[in-house]
């Protein structure tokens, strides 16, 4: 009952079912999300920690960075996690996805730039979410 209660608290929230529409297409980056939904980092890692902790999402670290994706490992869940999102409207984070692709073309251009210094481009290292908004 208490796993039960966890999941639909997690659910019960506009900000967590938009970061599950938004990695419905695929792992993303804390800064990916922090982008995509306009909100300051630890706002959105309150969220995904909720959403992990439901067994919604997992994580993967990547050296200083973390990737979240939906967690599909417990049918019930992975049935519930696509049952969800396939009733979530595209016009609710439309402006998500936006700021998302904004977000990911302007990373990738500043990786390519600094691919001979090695150098990993995210919010935390060289490349802040108001110089996209405002790009």
């Amino acid at each position: 009952m208490e796993e039960l209660l966890k999941i639909f608290k997690a659910l019960s929230d506009e900000t967590r079912m938009r970061i599950l529409k938004l990695l419905e297409h695929g792992e993303l980056c804390v800064c990916d999300i922090v982008a995509a939904l306009d909100m300051i980092q630890p706002k959105v890692s309150f969220h995904l920690n909720v959403l992990r902790e439901a067994g919604l999402i997992k994580d993967r670290k990547r050296g200083k960075w973390i990737n979240y994706s939906l967690d599909e490992s417990d049918m019930f869940r992975r049935f519930l996690i696509l049952s969800i999102i396939e009733r979530i409207s595209e016009n609710l984070i439309q402006k998500d996805r936006i700021r998302l692709e904004k977000f990911l073309k302007n990373k990738k251009t500043k990786t390519n730039i600094t691919a001979n210094k090695k150098e990993k481009i995210c919010c935390e290292n060289g490349l802040a979410v108001e110089e996209v908004q405002r790009g």
